[in-house]
C-alpha cells in the first residue's frame, strides 16, 4: 500500500513500479489533478468511504488517498554508480548505518532526493526497509531516488572505495567539520542509527570522519537533520552561484 496524496502522485509521475489500483473519498478539486494523472497512466480509480480507507490505513494518515501498487524494487551499488555516470555527475551518496525508524528514513529519502544524490544504502538487518510508511515521510521521495539494502555495510563501503567513493563518517566526535573539507569529489556519507550513531566496525572502514559544527548544549543532531545538513554542503560546494 502507498497513502498519502504527495507520495500516490509522485508514483503515478514517475511510473517506475505497476499501480494496480488507486482508492480515493472523492473525485472533486482536492483529488482532481491525481485523477486525472492516474487516469492518463490507465490506473483504475475506485471511490471508497472513508471507513473503507481507514481499515487500509490503520492510523487515518492517508489524506484521503490510498494505491495498491507492487513493492518498490531495490538497486544495486553498480545501477547506483551508473546513474552518476550518466548524469556526468560524481557520486553523492549516503549510507545509513541501522536506522529503524521509518519516518527518518523517509525524512532522509526525502533530503537525499531534493539534493540529487545518486542513491542510498541501507543494511538488510536491524534497519528500517521501504515500508508504507517510509514512502509517506518521504512525500514521494521514495519513487525518485534509488536504494540498495546491503548484506554487509563494510563490505559495501569498502566496494564503494575501490570504485573511487570518499567515505565520510559523520559523528559528533570527529576533528574535521563539513565546510572545511572538499566535497566536490565522488563522496558517501556514512550516518549512524538513532542512539548508537555509526558502529565502530562500520566506522573503521570509513575514509575519513566530519562533524556538523554546533553551538548549543546538545551534541547531536536527528540523523535526517544531519544528513540534509551534510548534503547541502555538498550541493553548495558544487553549485556555487
Amino acid at each position: 500500500m502507498l497513502y498519502g496524496l504527495h507520495a500516490v502522485r509522485e508514483a503515478l509521475k514517475a511510473e517506475n513500479r505497476p499501480l494496480q489500483r488507486v482508492l480515493v473519498l472523492r473525485t472533486d478539486k482536492q483529488f482532481s489533478d491525481l485523477v486525472q494523472l492516474a487516469r492518463s497512466r490507465r490506473v483504475p480509480i475506485h471511490v471508497q468511504p472513508l471507513a473503507s480507507l481507514d481499515r487500509l490505513v490503520p492510523n487515518g494518515r492517508h489524506q484521503g488517498v490510498v494505491a495498491v501498487t507492487s513493492a518498490k524494487a531495490y538497486q544495486t551499488e553498480e545501477s547506483i554508480l551508473a546513474r552518476a555516470v550518466q548524469r556526468g555527475e560524481a557520486p553523492l551518496l549516503v549510507v545509513l548505518d541501522g536506522v529503524e525508524d521509518p519516518h527518518n528514513l523517509g525524512a532522509v529519502l526525502r533530503s537525499a532526493e531534493g539534493a540529487g544524490a545518486h542513491g542510498v544504502f541501507i543494511p538488510e538487518r536491524r534497519a528500517a526497509g521501504l515500508t508504507p510508511v517510509v514512502a509517506k515521510a518521504s512525500a514521494g521521495a521514495i519513487d525518485h531516488i534509488p536504494v540498495a539494502r546491503v548484506t554487509n555495510m563494510s563490505r559495501s563501503l569498502e566496494s564503494l572505495k575501490t570504485a573511487g567513493v570518499w567515505i565520510y563518517g559523520v559523528t559528533p566526535s570527529a576533528k574535521k567539520i563539513v565546510t572545511d573539507v572538499d566535497l566536490r569529489g565522488p563522496v558517501g556519507f556514512v550516518l549512524g542509527g538513532e542512539g548508537t550513531g555509526i558502529r565502530p566496525g562500520v566506522l573503521q572502514h570509513c575514509d575519513d570522519c566530519i562533524r556538523i559544527p554546533l553551538r548549543g548544549q546538545v551534541h547531536s543532531l536527528n540523523v535526517s537533520a544531519a544528513a540534509a545538513i551534510v548534503l547541502f554542503e555538498a550541493v553548495r560546494q558544487r553549485h556555487p552561484s
